[in-house]
């Protein structure tokens, strides 16, 4: 097989904030499931081209590529080289996040808008594109968070941001009707994640690993698992919705 026909017949990822956590987990597993995927990342370039090596090392294709997912001109150029790497895109994976704990009357309001650009403008730039670019039989997965449902205190600007996530899901399906693409959002619950684990002490992570049935806290893997259902053909009847992946929380 020549090199074109290889990038002709290849599926092809694009996961955003794929240098650590849920997004590397998830451009694992779709270059696992046969993708070759495009690692995006914002900031730590060295985390991107761990996550490439494990891929590649395992025998897939994959490349770093920065962008900040709120500049609507660098997440253009992030699908360009997408094209121009691979061939075209046929999964795009929001994974870009950013998270900060506090009271409504204490937050600092920078947070709260620095929060914003990457969780509400961020996925809906990324959107944008995906709803360009996507090839037929396509693909994209937003996050939203299980505490949009179970509201605990101090998170009400994070649960704001990925509200405002789930409300274009179902919109952003419907808009791309007879586009065969699909646009579904996952929420996970307590994920063991870096962000997750930053700045809570031993015996909080206890107790949210203890508030689902499962009782205990979710992995990357669990939640990449659901990313790749959402992206294969096995989900493509899945559309317009969202996954609370949480181990049965509210």
């Amino acid at each position: 097989m020549t090199t074109n026909q290889q990038q002709h017949q290849q599926r092809v990822a694009v996961v955003t904030g794929g240098s650590r956590g849920i997004g590397r987990a998830a451009a694992r597993r779709l270059a696992e499931d046969g993708l070759a995927v495009v690692v995006n990342y914002a900031r730590d370039a060295a985390a991107a081209e761990e996550t490439v090596a494990a891929i590649t090392g395992a025998g897939g294709r994959a490349v770093a590529v920065p962008a900040d997912v709120a500049e609507e001109k660098e997440a253009a150029a992030l699908f360009d080289r997408a094209e121009t790497e691979f061939g075209g895109v046929d999964v795009v994976v929001n994974a870009a996040g950013r998270m900060t704990l506090s009271t409504v009357a204490d937050l600092d309001l920078a947070a709260l808008d620095a929060m914003h650009r990457t969780n509400i403008r961020g996925t809906f730039v990324i959107a944008q594109q995906a709803a360009r670019r996507l090839r037929a039989g396509g693909s994209l997965v937003v996050f939203s968070t299980s505490v949009v449902g179970t509201q605990f205190p101090t998170y009400a600007a994070y649960a704001a941001s990925k509200g405002a996530v789930e409300a274009m899901t179902l919109i952003l399906a419907r808009e791309l009707r007879g586009r065969d693409v699909t646009v579904n959002a996952v929420a996970p619950g307590p994920t063991a994640t870096d962000m997750f684990l930053s700045g809570k002490t031993p015996e909080q992570i206890d107790r949210l690993a203890k508030t689902p049935p499962l009782e205990r806290l979710g992995t990357p893997d669990d939640i990449a698992a659901v990313v790749a259902f959402l992206a294969s053909p096995a989900g493509h009847w899945v559309n317009g919705q969202v996954l609370r992946a949480n181990g049965g929380m509210v």
